[in-house]
């Protein structure tokens, strides 16, 4: 079968390619695993999370793309990363939207009772970001090992209380299971009456991220309504339900736009000639599936998403074995001490491209003119100390797929 744009991969770089040419009316098709890793971690848009907090994030943005010239922001430049970013807050219009609640970065409290610097919010989680000794009321549940609020209320200097479950028989229970409970009004109902006898002159009450899949907004409201008190989310270890959100309001509309979704498949093989890719074979048990296209976005994350993988002695990019910048030596792939200050060189690793996000070598020869990478994959960042990984995702994601279709 025949399309415009092929995207490999289901994360945020995928979903944003996939939306940034769909809105241009292109023939998209999008295969994947599964969602990436918006179920695994991603509850804010964290862009570049390691500025002074004073610092403005436009102007954080622009100095960093002129001292780290390698770095994937500089494929994509300040001006395309804000429009990347805006491409993302306008799928999400209120009342479920993500907000900058300043102009740079906002510290919002975590799972572990510390305060983490990012740039937007989800509403849901924003009444967390002013936060004062005493002024809210933490809440867990017993049977939810994730999440303990005792000890995150006294990180945060506030009080804390685990509720039983009504109706709850299991010793144990999930984030997706207590999202699902939290959808129905009874349940709301008997949480919010008992939330509010505990209430102390608090103002705030802060929850796990937990306040349902589908309506958020509605579920906050009702339990805002119930208790007299603003709501607010706190996101907790995976799975992520704002993360799922994301993935699912992202498809719902990509599958309107007539996107395309293979989800739970993976490419066994790309069909290579000279410096272009002439298709790509699916593995649909028991028959392989070939797929054409004039572009390719690979868009398959590192390790964790299997776009890297770790042999005993180098690594390997899975799809069109594209060659990995990393260390020479496998013993230089981690520093002698393994919590040292400085970041772990393998996590550098990645594929490099030119300016218009191509794989090319090491030495800036063009390998395949016609594919393009996004996402973590791509070498030169360390999205985890610098609190970059959305803002990378979604800037190359957008720009990968701004840069086909001019093509």
């Amino acid at each position: 079968m025949q399309y415009d744009l092929i995207i490999i991969g289901m994360g945020l770089s995928g979903l944003m390619a996939a939306k940034t040419a769909a809105e241009r009316g292109k023939k998209i098709l999008l295969i994947g695993k599964g969602m990436g890793s918006l179920s695994l971690f991603s509850n804010t848009i964290d862009v570049l999370g390691n500025l002074p907090e004073t610092m403005n994030i436009s102007n954080g943005l622009s100095q960093w793309v002129k001292d780290h010239p390698e770095h994937p922001y500089s494929k994509v430049g300040s001006e395309g990363i804000q429009e990347g970013l805006s491409s993302f807050v306008s799928l999400f219009p209120p009342p479920y939207s993500f907000e900058a609640t300043r102009d740079g970065n906002s510290l919002i409290p975590t799972g572990a009772g510390t305060l983490r610097p990012t740039y937007l919010i989800p509403v849901t989680m924003v009444a967390g970001t002013a936060l004062k000794e005493g002024d809210a009321l933490i809440v867990g549940f017993e049977g939810f090992k994730d999440f303990y609020a005792h000890y995150v209320a006294d990180q945060l200097n506030c009080r804390g209380i685990t509720l039983s479950l009504p109706g709850v028989s299991q010793r144990e229970t999930t984030a997706t299971a207590l999202a699902r409970l939290l959808e129905k009004q009874s349940f709301r109902r008997t949480i919010g009456g008992e939330i509010k006898k505990q209430l102390h002159g608090q103002t705030k009450v802060g929850l796990p991220a937990l306040l349902g899949m589908n309506d958020p907004i509605q579920v906050k409201e009702d339990l805002e309504e119930i208790m007299g008190v603003e709501v607010f989310e706190i996101p907790i270890l995976p799975p992520s339900i704002p993360g799922m959100r994301i993935f699912h309001r992202f498809k719902e509309w990509l599958i309107r736009k007539g996107v395309t979704f293979l989800s739970g498949y993976y490419v066994t093989r790309a069909t290579l000639k000279g410096k272009r890719c002439e298709g790509i074979e699916v593995l649909r048990p028991p028959i392989s599936t070939s797929y054409s296209s004039d572009h390719y976005i690979l868009a398959t994350g590192r390790f964790m998403g299997g776009g890297l993988a770790a042999g005993e002695e180098k690594i390997s990019e899975s799809v069109f074995g594209l060659p990995v910048f990393q260390p020479r030596e496998r013993e230089e792939w981690f520093q002698k001490c393994f919590f040292s200050n400085l970041p772990h060189p393998v996590h550098q690793s990645g594929i490099l491209t030119d300016s218009s996000l191509r794989p090319v070598d090491e030495k800036g020869n063009l390998i395949l003119e016609n594919v393009r990478i996004a996402g973590s994959l791509l070498a030169h960042h360390h999205s985890i100390d610098e609190k970059s990984r959305e803002g990378i995702e979604i800037s190359t994601g957008y720009a990968a797929a701004k840069y086909a279709m001019e093509k």
